[in-house]
Order: C-alpha cells, then structure tokens, then sequence
C-alpha cells in the first residue's frame, strides 16, 4: 500500500489545490482568536483587527478574528465529501481588554458558524490537559468574588458536512481493515479525555516557538482512526509543523496540509524521518495493549490476520500498517506501507 502526502505553502483560505469533494476528513487546530501569541497573524489577515485591539475594542476585534477565518470554513464546505468529517482543535482564550476580564468562547463561535454553512454537530470532545497543576487560578485569590477558574481543557468539535453519514460498498476491505479494537472504541469515543497531555515546542528557533502551538500527535492519531478509513485523505489547512500529516503517514492515510510560513514547512523534514519507527511502535503498542486485554476477556471471534481473539464481528478483518520507507519529491511525499505480521 502507497500513501500520498501533499504540502502547500499558502493561504487556508483558498484551497486552490484541493478538489472538490476529494477530502473525507479534516483534522486541525486553528489560531485561537483572542489570544495574544496570534495577534499578529489575525493583524496579517486583517489589518483592522490591529486597530481595534489597539483602541480596546474587545468584542469587535473577537468578531473579526473570526470573521477573518470565515472563509476557511467555506472552503472545508466545498473540499469535504458529503458525510465527510471535519475535526476541529480549539481553545477558549481569557483576555483582559478595555479595562475589563472575559472569556472569549472561541468554542461557541465555531459551532455557530459551521453549522450556518450547513455542517451538522456532532458530540464533541473534551481534552482535559493533564499537566496543569489543581490549585491554580485566575483573579485575586483567596478574597471573592474575583477569582476566576483556570481554563485547562480545550474542544474537539466534531462536525459532519451535510446530515447524512457516509456510505461505503458492502463489506468494504479498507473499512474493516481499519477497524479499532472494542477496548480502544470504549477510551477513544469518551467525550472527556483526561490521558493526553500537552506537548512542548521542541523547535530550534525562538521565533518559530512564538508562532506554533502544536497539539500532541496522539491527538489527531485518534482522530484519523476514529473517523476514516484506509484510502481516505485527510486535510489539514492549519498545518504548523505537520503533525496531523505524521499521524495519517502512520495510519495509512493520504493527507493535504496547507502552511503559511515555509520555515515550519522545514521543520517537518527532521520530523519525517523517524515515521518509520513511530508507525513500528504505534502499531506495537496497540498490538500488545490489545493481546493484554484479550489474555482476560471473553472473546467471541477470531481475528484474520493476527493470533488473537476480538470482542466483536466487525474487528476480525482489523489489520494494521507500518512505514516500509518513503520518498519526497518536492512538497510531496510517497510512503510505503507494510501489513505488521505477528
């Protein structure tokens, strides 16, 4: 099995080399508008929003933060086949600004504006980050009322273009190929996950620290198996430094990433080298998780490929992938995948 994954330095808000309709999944952490390591780039997309944080004007630079976003959720609109999945990482942000403290919803905003333009919500997620310490807070501390939680979660909105699901061929291959494992289907579509954590910036340039935020991988790795099957491509337009790319290179997934800054777009190198042991261990580590899980359950079926039983009749076919080496040319990449034998 060959996998395809194309890299485009460029704007989001013209996805001018993806098709319509070619997309099955997106996965993405967008800038969160309203906090402040993105100022500059929403001032980049808009010139206003500069002013109005300058002169104060919260509520109206939050407008056009997102605002200025717009037209990336109509592009998901036009790319996303019917039923595709759009997955979507974000934070709420807390600013003070003209003389006063509040939460921005970024969460709410989103949900507002992609169900306008037609996409269905579905339950969504959230991450708790576990590397916050309890007894933090925001405000004056011990003497009320002006003390204020610690925000230490983010969403995974989780929207379907369209209110139909996909449809596949009857007893599709690259579906049950790609199942997961009834344990994992148990922890994965828990709507608060509490074992992730956050990820540090292991960048070399300040600079580039300042301008990315990227999520941890076993974020959009959960996602890309959660929501598509092999053969599928998942885009996404907020790129960084590629992670949601390495999460579907390693589960046998095509991907389209799209970038505004080229030096991120040099990172990715020294990241895609090492694919080929990240997919080895991935692959590992659910193998054996699962042969624990089986040694002390009650299975009914035997799994295709592999020496173990499983929990259901849709996980016997599961087959799982690793990197077998890859190919750049330019900004795309060829990756060779192999089944893992036992």
């Amino acid at each position: 099995m060959e996998t395809e994954h194309r890299i485009h330095v460029g704007d989001a808000r013209e996805l001018d080399g993806v098709s319509d309709g070619s997309v099955e999944l997106v996965v993405t952490s967008p800038p969160y508008p309203m906090i402040e390591m993105w100022d500059d780039l929403f001032g980049a997309l808009d010139p206003a929003i500069e002013d109005r944080l300058a002169a104060g004007e919260a509520d109206a630079a939050f407008e056009a933060m997102h605002d200025a976003l717009d037209p990336v959720w109509d592009e998901l609109a036009r790319v996303l086949v019917d039923g595709g999945i759009a997955a979507i990482n974000v934070g709420d942000a807390t600013r003070s600004l003209g003389g006063g403290f509040q939460v921005f919803p970024n969460r709410a905003e989103l949900v507002a504006r992609l169900r306008d333009r037609g996409f269905a919500l579905l339950p969504e997620i959230v991450w708790r980050k576990p590397a916050n310490g309890h007894t933090k807070f925001m405000g004056s501390g011990m003497v009320p009322p002006n003390a204020y939680p610690t925000l230490e979660h983010e969403y995974v909105l989780v929207f379907r273009n369209g209110t139909e699901p996909r449809s596949f061929e009857p007893g599709a291959d690259r579906r049950y190929e790609a199942a997961y494992f009834w344990e994992e289907r148990n922890e994965w579509f828990s709507d608060l996950w509490t074992d992730v954590r956050g990820t540090g910036q292991s960048l070399d340039a300040e600079a580039l620290r300042d301008r990315s935020a990227a999520y941890p991988f076993e974020i959009p790795h959960r996602l890309v198996q959660m929501y598509s099957a092999y053969g599928d491509t998942v885009l996404d337009p907020f790129w960084g430094t590629g992670t949601t790319t390495l999460a579907a290179m390693v589960a046998g997934r095509d991907s389209v990433g799209y970038e505004l800054d080229r030096e991120f777009r040099a990172v990715f190198d020294d990241r895609v080298a090492g694919v080929g042991s990240l997919a080895d261990r991935v692959a590992r580590e659910r193998l054996d998780a699962h042969r624990a899980f089986a040694a002390d359950a009650d299975l009914g079926y035997d799994a295709e490929h592999y020496d173990f039983g499983v929990k259901t009749k849709q996980e016997r076919r599961i087959r799982l992938y690793t990197v077998d080496g890859y190919e750049r040319e330019g900004d795309r990449y060829v990756v060779a995948h192999e089944p893992v034998e036992e």
